[in-house]
């Protein structure tokens, strides 16, 4: 089954976050931002900075929450964006994407039902990660028929399925 935020079991409001030493500064300022406008924020390390740290021990629990359905959406990070979106993208059910710019922060939402985004730490300034985030967090899936088919070949995929 295809998981949309438009599940009633789902609390819209829950956002997790995640970031290695290379995202950490940014991780706290959208955490902060997110706090005060209103979500809940489950931040899943990592807690302090630590320069040795490796980002798959912080997005991977991420990414099965977001499967799972514990949390809504998922905003991770790290240097690039590229390291924590190829580990996320590992777990079934977790559609994450690197986003630098503003149409495919709401453009991944509408047509593939996008549940985390990929930050770069390194990549962008703390404005532009919070317009993409809340760009993201705004956006709804379609429901189209064509991306719904799309999806489930996806989830098909994901299943073991050809």
């Amino acid at each position: 089954m295809i998981k949309t935020d438009s599940k009633s079991s789902y609390n819209q409001k829950q956002i997790g976050v995640a970031s290695d030493h290379a995202g950490f500064e940014l991780k706290q300022y959208l955490k902060k931002i997110l706090l005060d406008t209103g979500y809940e924020v489950r931040d899943f390390g990592n807690i302090q900075m630590q320069p040795n740290d490796d980002y798959p021990d912080y997005i991977i629990p991420l990414a099965r929450a977001i499967a799972e359905g514990s949390v809504t959406r998922g905003i991770a990070i790290c240097g690039s964006g590229v390291g924590a979106c190829v580990a996320a993208n590992k777990i079934a059910g977790v559609r994450a994407c690197l986003i630098h710019e503003k149409f495919s922060a709401h453009q991944g939402v509408e047509d593939d039902d996008m549940n985390m985004i990929c930050l770069g730490g390194r990549v962008i300034d703390q404005s532009l990660a919070w317009e993409l985030t809340s760009i993201f967090l705004s956006a709804k899936f379609s429901k189209e028929k064509r991306h719904i088919r799309r999806l489930k070949k996806i989830t098909a995929l994901e299943n073991g399925q050809k």
